[in-house]
């Protein structure tokens, strides 16, 4: 799972832009030293390999994360079909656990009550001074409600960046707004509550390396964690 509060030390083999037809390719492989999600923990030190096409405002990207340090962390592979359009992107991702209905892990077993795959559809807008996301669950392994029935889990998440004392930074805002076993609330409840800073190292004129830190706290979990990393990039 992607993306938003996650904080990595990575490591991107490639990224290539085709000019003749602005189709652009990124390969990258990020490492981190825990794997965090929307303010929830999912693992510890992990590979997350990323591979993505894009044209036009479309993208298909595929990523993954596998653990380093627990060998029982639970192995991910995500798809996701995105379309960005001035401020607007809509998306759909499906998600694979190595753990879940299956206990073969079967990828492509896909029945509804026996899948490891999970389906959210997404849209949010960048307004620049904030930027907006939804998420929802729509198929597949979802949670359930205080009734047990299917939760159709949400996320929605407010985020503003800004620029300190020469540093990147962005504060994120994560909430769940009703109730769900997939993020762990009985109602309404803010999950993600982080702030992150990025700032380049220069080690020569066309070599430098990103330096990241971020503190996260889930106020529903009691939760908190504090990661450092580096990204190196060609």
């Amino acid at each position: 799972m992607k993306k938003i509060v996650l904080f990595a030390m990575g490591l991107v083999l490639s990224s290539t832009t085709l000019a003749q037809d602005k189709v652009e390719t990124t390969i990258k492989a990020d490492f981190v030293n825990e794997y965090i999600w929307r303010g929830l923990k999912l693992g510890d030190v992990a590979v997350q390999p990323t591979f993505g096409v894009g044209y036009k405002g479309l993208s298909l990207t595929a990523w993954g994360s596998y653990g380093l340090s627990d060998k029982d962390d639970v192995k991910e592979l995500d798809l996701t079909l995105g379309y960005t359009i001035g401020g607007l992107n809509i998306g759909i991702t499906d998600y694979w656990f190595s753990e879940g209905l299956d206990p073969d892990a079967r990828y492509f077993k896909f029945d509804a009550h026996g899948t490891n795959h999970l389906f959210e559809a997404n849209i949010g807008y960048d307004f620049g001074p904030v930027a907006l996301q939804w998420y929802t669950n729509f198929a597949g392994n979802d949670g359930t409600n205080k009734s047990g029935k299917r939760a159709y889990s949400s996320y929605m998440e407010a985020s503003v960046p800004f620029r300190l004392a020469t540093v990147d930074w962005t504060a994120t805002v994560g909430a769940v707004p009703y109730a769900t076993t997939t993020y762990g609330t009985k109602g309404f409840a803010v999950t993600n509550l982080s702030l992150r800073a990025t700032k380049d190292i220069r080690v020569t004129d066309s070599f430098s390396i990103p330096i990241f830190g971020q503190l996260t706290g889930n106020p529903c979990s009691q939760k908190a964690y504090l990661v450092f990393g580096f990204t190196l990039q060609p």
